[in-house]
């Protein structure tokens, strides 16, 4: 440090030193550009280096697009590329057509046309359809099944709402009142009238609460029912009610917080699901036949017949063992009309005594093998209870040894499942006061508690992903609702469709507003969750959505599909299953797409040439989800008057 004084300043000197380094740089770049000027001139002369080049044999490779050398080599690229500068005339001209380019999806999507549908469609249920169902056999009404279009027949078009459809009227006056021209129907004014199922008057039917075998009105009938076993302490949730007509049972239930699947076959009493669906009560098509139910085993609190024509008594009982499968333990099966009280009515059934009498011995040795018991019979009102679990069964098998229990199955399939006559055991208790699975907790608790199922670890989902996910759907329904004014509406909306419902979080977050859910898990899901949702208190129905619904065009105002297209995404085809929802959505109607936002790119181009409405939207954590969520509507369109020649729909 001590020398530092007598080191050069650096800034003294920097300034000579780059004066001279310019002038040497300066005058190298003049000389070369010079030499590179004459070689240049003398090269185009003809002179040295062409003629080396030409004496090299470069020459017996003559450099033309044809037979240019391919090679990924640089010295052979760099040789190539030389060579072709002296001797090819470069062609600026177009080698490719629109034609042979392959198609985007974008262009393809202009091309996307879904026309309407001839109006003798406006009823038109694929898996139920009457000249279809004539190919089948008619014994156990094997005809009255599920037999769905093969892929060649399916409908390529939209199904016409009839004209004159009006929106229906909102919950609770739909339960009493629906439009006619909604269901164009007066059969069964006229041939149930003096029953009192339904009444025409000017533009609307009138649905006075009656049925058959309760001509007082359903409500009475069900106080009467309500005499017999609790049906307001919350024990009874779900019931299902075969052979519905136009699902009065169902409808009056509904003030008892009863939650009810009416069912009942598309035959010669014309439109009664039909019926039952626009008056805002859940229902579906179906029949017992040759199939179990679309249902979990333990799925009801109980099962109810008034005159429902099932021959109960016949085909080695194996309906009554179907009605077990589907009843939790301690549930309750009603039966009123025909054989219950044949003493008083055997006359006005026009029927004979012995006959009777054998009909309803048949029912009660049946009842007695299934180890149910007879609590009450009053009137004409029978009720009997399914034991709380098969302790005592499994012993008694030695005096009845029909129906076996059945080997070891999945209890829960029922997606064209062969019907068993064998019975269903129920899970092993370890004490004969125990209830087979668990005991459920009673309603409006049931909603939110774990499910038994769960609590068991029976379906691979543990009691914090359960609450985390009810959680989940509340928060993401109250995000919905701020996107659809219409959903957040109370009224606006009654019947909803979940495709691919899980755990039924979306089901449970609407439990307060006025609507009910249809809860679908799909067959090709990887969990059977519907045995969940039953346990719940909510209803659903097992579905492949490659296939049509049983259940008639209009019936839902709002559909909900989460992830149904990545489900379905190589499985079928995805124009196949949004006609399928059009034909079963009301016009003016919503659906929410919850799916990657590649998918519902493609749905929305889809839904556009459907002329529905639609808008993509971030997903509720932000812009950065890969899943979005597409809201899609209904514009309203129906088919024409009679007299016209042209659709309405634009």
């Amino acid at each position: 440090m001590a020398n530092h004084k007598n080191c050069p300043n650096p800034f003294q000197i920097f300034p000579f030193m780059t004066k001279k380094a310019n002038l040497y740089y300066i005058t190298t770049a003049s000389v070369l550009c010079a030499i590179f000027y004459l070689l240049g001139n003398w090269q185009h002369s003809g002179g040295g280096v062409a003629s080396a080049i030409s004496s090299s044999g470069f020459s017996r490779f003559p450099c033309t697009i044809a037979n240019a050398i391919p090679s990924s080599s640089p010295r052979n690229a760099a040789s190539s590329a030389f060579a072709s500068s002296a001797n090819v005339v470069l062609d600026f001209e177009a080698h490719h057509r629109a034609e042979d380019l392959i198609p985007t999806e974008a262009a393809t999507a202009q091309d996307l046309h879904f026309p309407p549908c001839d109006p003798k469609f406006s009823e038109y249920t694929p898996c139920e359809d009457v000249q279809r169902s004539l190919r089948f056999d008619r014994e156990r009404l094997v005809y009255r099944e599920r037999h769905c279009p093969e892929k060649r027949e399916r409908l390529k078009c939209r199904i016409p709402a009839p004209h004159g459809y009006r929106l229906p009227f909102p919950w609770p006056e739909s339960r009493d009142k629906a439009w006619f021209a909604n269901v164009p129907h007066k059969e069964l004014t006229v041939e149930k009238k003096k029953q009192n199922w339904v009444r025409f008057e000017g533009d609307r039917f009138i649905f006075p609460g009656g049925g058959t075998m309760f001509s007082n009105g359903a409500d009475a009938y069900i106080d009467d029912i309500g005499k017999m076993i609790d049906l307001r302490g919350g024990s009874i949730r779900t019931a299902i009610d075969t052979g519905c007509g136009v699902a009065s049972w169902g409808a009056y239930l509904l003030s008892r917080d009863i939650l009810t699947v009416s069912f009942a076959p598309r035959d010669t009493h014309e439109a009664q699901v039909q019926f039952a669906l626009e008056r805002g009560v859940p229902a579906l098509i179906g029949v017992l036949a040759s199939k179990r139910l679309p249902y979990p085993s333990r799925a009801f609190d109980m099962a109810h017949c008034s005159r429902c024509l099932i021959p109960w008594g016949q085909y080695d009982g194996a309906y009554l063992i179907e009605v077990d499968r589907v009843l939790r333990p301690g549930g309750y099966w009603i039966l009123s009309g025909p054989p219950i009280n044949w003493e008083k009515h055997w006359k006005g059934w026009d029927r004979k005594e012995e006959d009777l009498k054998a009909e309803q011995d048949a029912i009660e040795s049946i009842a007695r093998s299934l180890c149910w018991k007879k609590l009450k019979q009053k009137g004409d009102i029978a009720i009997w209870q399914k034991p709380t679990n098969h302790v005592h069964c499994k012993k008694n098998r030695k005096v009845f040894k029909f129906p076996p229990f059945c080997p070891a199955q999945d209890p829960d399939k029922a997606w064209y499942t062969q019907m068993d006559t064998c019975l269903t055991a129920l899970p092993e208790v370890s004490d004969i006061k125990d209830i087979a699975g668990g005991e459920l907790a009673k309603w409006p608790q049931r909603l939110t508690a774990v499910p038994p199922r769960i609590a068991s670890g029976s379906v691979g989902v543990t009691a914090e992903t359960f609450k985390e996910n009810t959680d989940l759907w509340r928060s993401r329904v109250s995000y919905y609702k701020s996107l659809d004014h219409q959903l957040a509406q109370k009224g606006r909306y009654r019947n909803l469709l979940d495709m691919n419902a899980n755990l039924g979080g979306f089901a449970a977050a609407l439990v307060d507003d006025p609507v009910w859910v249809m809860n679908v898990v799909p067959v090709e899901a990887t969990t059977n969750t519907l045995g969940v949702i039953y346990e719940r208190g909510l209803i659903g129905t097992y579905q492949s959505w490659c296939e049509a619904v049983s259940t008639y065009p209009r019936t839902y105002d709002f559909i909900h599909a989460d992830s149904v297209f990545t489900l379905y995404s190589e499985r079928c085809d995805m124009d196949d299953i949004l006609l399928e929802m059009d034909r079963i959505l009301r016009p003016e109607g919503g659906i929410i797409f919850r799916d990657d936002v590649d998918i519902l790119e493609k749905i929305k181009r889809m839904t556009d040439a459907m002329q529905y409405e639609s808008r993509i939207i971030d997903h509720e954590k932000g812009p950065h989800e890969r899943e979005k969520i597409l809201l899609a509507y209904k514009q309203y369109w129906t088919a024409p008057a009679p007299t016209e020649g042209t659709d309405t729909a634009s």
